[in-house]
């Protein structure tokens, strides 16, 4: 071979290395950066995966919203050979329109989704059908273990894992967590050969004020009254009044925010904080209360009631009744239009708007929930000559049942105001090993101590003698408000013939409270009275709550009501029975010829039947025995036996029980007992 065309061939091969080489070094140095990037957008799929949200507790720590793993759908269409046939099976199995799944499919070669947040069943099937190019993603979903439970309350969340009602929505950026991705890797041709989820962090937890145990009885007795009255909605809301927390808020009808989609979307929003409407008579807590502050008046002062009618600014006011002199006291009790707007204008306009604001209503309380309304109170320069009678009885003045809570959780807790709180906590990771303990914000004074009392004790003749004794309890001393008032007519022609708000508003006991709880009936059908529709709601769930708290009975049990004993009768004009008398009324006892003891101030005292009242006999009582250490099957056979109602909670073994052992009840009382593994 000729020498020259080897040391040719030779110079052409070492040029050609080193460009080669040349080329090599640009890609791996100069643009390698440019390069890897351009590389990763062709090879990777970025797909946003949601993180788990923290989960919602009740104040005990029972789970009432978590997240579960459940299997999200998605297709690399490069990979499906027929996919109108893959559109088909997919289509049947998860509800969705064939062509459009298959249209998706078609728009995009290495990704798509499918369904996301699919059932265990529809899980199940999908992988027995083993579809090429169908894979499957874990993504969380909201679940709410207890169904409608507290479902306006806790809200709901949609398929983008982000809250849209209740806590879940006030809350969503604590709760939501930190959202991660899934990358799908490709090939050259746009195949998926592997996919990866980065690391997801877990939303914040938030342990609630509510008591899921006070929940579900006010949940039960609402939606039993909602339904046998035909009303339109109700509403209860159960306070502690000397902290503001709320220890349940119940909306009838509710609905399952597991299954929201379904819901009429009326049942989604809390009228607790959403809705206002006008009072009634329960406003005049705040007028009277007011004028007492102001030294105008005291509870027996003789005040001229007209016979039932007056003039306000041109329009002739009628009372339910013809009143002739009545007190204060008699007043809040027959619950008098008359008398509360003569007390009204002797606080005059601007008095009478400091106390209205000072009770908090015109503005929000500041509760963590969404969507709170602040209602309607016009200033003093907005009101016409009417407004001062108008906003004495209760009318003129839209409220909130939170605020209406909040005013009466004042004056069971002797006059100090407390904000409504529903979070008790917050926290990350593991649920703690001990409870949290909430800690009591300082309140604000509206009235003074000696007003409250006095305010207490009016409050307590409308549950003995008054408006509202169907909300008499068995066994605690009890005082409220009534209220009935007419709804505005919807097609602006003044109030509404037939339609009324009933409403009930009481605490107990009566000396140291333990529970405030607002009952509201909205456009009950039949009866509409404050007293005879929400009274007996009040009445159910407080003789349910009180017990379950461990609140000691302050009155015998079994005893009568205190209206059906001897000259225990409603107090009327001129009665002249004094509080003290009307007290005495109240304790006597039912089993004749009998001693009971009474807890007087932390103090068991003997006690027995006043001088000349009549013993009423209620029935033979029981002792509830001890179910300590037993299983849930010879607890329910023991209660039946008994003639008891059990309320039975969890598995395993009996470890508490409320009412304790020892205590006497009647037959059909509901004993709750607590199991534990």
């Amino acid at each position: 071979m000729n020498p020259r065309r080897i040391t040719l061939m030779e110079a052409v091969l070492v040029g050609w290395a080193v460009l080669v080489c040349a080329r090599l070094f640009d890609l791996q140095v100069f643009n390698y950066g440019f390069l890897l990037h351009k590389a990763e957008r062709q090879q990777l799929r970025t797909i946003d995966v949601s993180a788990p949200r923290g989960v919602i507790y009740d104040r005990d720590l029972h789970p009432l919203a978590m997240s579960l793993r459940v299997d999200s759908v998605f297709a690399v269409p490069s990979q499906i050979h027929d996919i109108e046939a893959t559109a088909h099976a997919l289509a049947g199995v998860l509800g969705l329109d064939e062509k459009d799944l298959a249209g998706r499919m078609h728009a995009s070669r290495s990704f798509c989704w499918v369904a996301r947040k699919i059932t265990a069943e529809q899980s199940l099937r999908l992988h027995r059908l083993d579809l090429k190019g169908i894979y499957f993603q874990k993504e969380p979903k909201r679940f709410y273990p207890k169904g409608t439970l507290a479902a306006q309350v806790l809200g709901y969340v949609g398929l983008d894992n982000k809250g849209l009602g209740g806590i879940e929505r006030e809350f969503n950026p604590e709760i939501q967590g930190q959202r991660g991705s899934m990358l799908v890797q490709v090939d050259a041709h746009q195949h998926s050969y592997n996919h990866l989820s980065e690391h997801l962090d877990a939303g914040e937890n938030l342990v609630l004020t509510i008591d899921e145990n006070i929940q579900y009885i006010a949940q039960q007795e609402l939606d039993a009254a909602v339904a046998s009255t035909h009303a339109l909605r109700g509403t209860v809301i159960v306070e502690r009044p000397s902290t503001g927390e709320i220890l349940a808020m119940a909306t009838s009808p509710s609905f399952n925010p597991n299954d929201y989609a379904h819901t009429n979307p009326s049942y989604l929003q809390n009228p607790a904080v959403t809705d206002v409407y006008e009072p009634g008579s329960v406003f005049k807590i705040v007028t009277v209360s007011a004028a007492l502050q102001e030294h105008l008046t005291n509870p027996d002062e003789p005040i001229d009631c007209q016979m039932g009618s007056i003039w306000v600014g041109g329009r002739l006011i009628h009372d339910h009744a013809r009143f002739g002199i009545l007190t204060p006291t008699q007043i809040i009790q027959h619950s008098s239009d008359v008398g509360a707007i003569k007390l009204g204008l002797r606080l005059g306009d601007d008095r009478f708007y400091k106390y209205i604001r000072a009770y908090g209503f015109g503005q929000k309380t500041g509760i963590e929930l969404p969507g709170e309304s602040r209602g309607l109170a016009r200033p003093p320069d907005r009101w016409t000559p009417m407004s001062i009678g108008a906003i004495s009885m209760g009318q003129e003045i839209a409220v909130t049942p939170i605020q209406v809570v909040s005013m009466v959780s004042a004056v069971a807790d002797g006059g100090v105001y407390h904000s409504p709180h529903i979070v008790l906590d917050r926290f990350t990771g593991p649920r703690p090993a001990t409870l949290p303990q909430y800690q009591v914000p300082l309140g604000r004074r509206i009235v003074s101590g000696r007003v409250a009392n006095e305010m207490k004790m009016m409050l307590e003749q409308v549950v003995l003698a008054g408006t509202a004794q169907p909300a008499q309890l068995n066994g605690y001393t009890a005082a409220g408000k009534t209220g009935t008032a007419q709804k505005v007519d919807p097609g602006g022609h003044g109030y509404s013939k037939t339609d009324y708000v009933a409403s009930f508003a009481g605490f107990a006991p009566l000396q140291n409270p333990a529970i405030t709880v607002l009952v509201v009936i909205d456009s009950p059908r039949g009866g509409h009275e404050g007293g005879k529709v929400a009274g007996p709601v009040f009445k159910r769930i407080a003789e349910r709550v009180l017990p379950y708290l461990g609140v000691p009975h302050d009155v015998p049990v079994n005893s009568a009501p205190p209206s059906l004993l001897a000259g225990a009768h409603p107090a009327s004009e001129g009665s002249g029975r004094s509080r003290g008398e009307l007290a005495d009324a109240a304790q006597a006892v039912t089993d004749s010829g009998t001693s009971d003891t009474a807890e007087i101030n932390g103090d068991q005292q003997p006690y027995s039947p006043a001088p000349g009242s009549v013993i009423v006999n209620l029935g033979k009582g029981l002792t509830v025995p001890s179910f300590s250490g037993q299983p849930v099957r010879v607890v329910a056979g023991e209660c039946e036996r008994l003639g008891l109602d059990p309320i039975l909670q969890g598995h395993g073994v009996a470890v508490s029980q409320s009412p304790a052992a020892g205590v006497a009840v009647v037959p059909g009382s509901k004993v709750l007992i607590r199991f534990s593994e």
